[in-house]
């Protein structure tokens, strides 16, 4: 029997939930996520400052309309990025920006309709957010974004990219409204916090796999705090210029960089990081045997790679 026959004969007698599964999210044939430039920063600032613009003008049409928009947008992403098998620009920033709606949406829900505090939301995110960490480490290893070449590990980096999303909104209320900072304010402050973790990186050795993901939770409270300030009303410490413009201009900034980012590929992820990948589980070279005889990923270690390419 020849290979070919083997492979058919192979796929043949899986489950057919297992087939089913495979053709509607496939695993991934190289790594699903872009490499870390410093484009990738902006336009991930402008995601979620887009996503509390959005998430807050789709609110003004109710649970229903607004809410089944969201849920509607953020379903048509998941197909969208569950389908391709490696990094796309389109379907990956896609899928960050209706994450950035509805992760926000899903923060203002519990706050304004079942009546938690800005600091007990901020509490139970931060929560969720250790959780999903601890457990994809306990099972993977890594939380490196380069190892994110397996169905298992993208399920785990997009639950954190959620809750980081949720948590960031949290906390950017928490300190802009019930600490009364005001949007601007609060901003410039998480402007300034997020250079901590680049600085110790660069001067005192953080890991940066540990100093990529302060800084990406970080981006959320900065990126919502400075779009509240442009479409809240000035009695509200905003520049009053309105959810649904700010949202519109920020959707063709984004829109325009991911165009960029797609047709140009600066930020896909070096070939020879996904060499010896297969479309089965397995992932990178092991340069040293797994601990648990789960794939190898790869770990922190080192300063080659920068602060900014994690």
């Amino acid at each position: 029997m020849g290979s070919d026959e083997q492979t058919w004969v192979a796929a043949a007698s899986r489950p057919t939930s297992a087939r089913l599964i495979d053709r509607v999210y496939p695993e991934p044939g190289a790594v699903k996520v872009p490499e870390i430039i410093p484009l990738f920063w902006l336009v991930k600032v402008l995601t979620t400052a887009g996503g509390e613009a959005g998430s807050d003008y789709l609110a003004h049409y109710g649970n229903v309309g607004g809410g089944g928009t969201v849920l509607v947008i953020f379903l048509a992403a998941v197909a969208l990025q569950a389908r391709v098998r490696r990094y796309q620009a389109v379907a990956y920033w896609s899928f960050a920006y209706a994450i950035a709606i509805f992760g926000t949406s899903v923060a203002d829900f519990l706050h304004l309709d079942v009546g938690i505090s800005y600091a007990g939301t901020s509490v139970l995110w931060a929560v969720v957010l250790a959780a999903v960490f601890l457990l994809w480490f306990q099972r993977e290893g890594t939380l490196s974004i380069h190892s994110i070449i397996t169905r298992p590990r993208e399920a785990f980096y997009w639950s954190t990219v959620f809750a980081t999303f949720a948590l960031g909104t949290a906390v950017g209320d928490y300190t802009a409204i019930a600490l009364n900072l005001g949007y601007l304010a609060s901003g410039v402050y998480f402007g300034l916090a997020i250079l901590v973790p680049a600085v110790a990186w660069w001067k005192f050795r953080l890991p940066p796999v540990v100093a990529f993901w302060i800084a990406y939770v970080l981006t959320r409270p900065l990126g919502a705090s400075f779009a509240d300030y442009l479409s809240k009303p000035q009695a509200l410490s905003g520049a009053g210029y309105g959810d649904g413009p700010t949202f519109a201009v920020l959707t063709l900034a984004v829109s325009a960089l991911v165009l960029y980012l797609s047709v140009a590929q600066p930020d896909v992820q070096p070939r020879e990081r996904a060499s010896g990948i297969r479309t089965d589980q397995s992932a990178y070279p092991a340069t040293a045997p797994a601990r648990t005889g789960r794939p190898a990923g790869r770990h922190v270690g080192g300063r080659s790679g920068g602060w900014l390419r994690q």
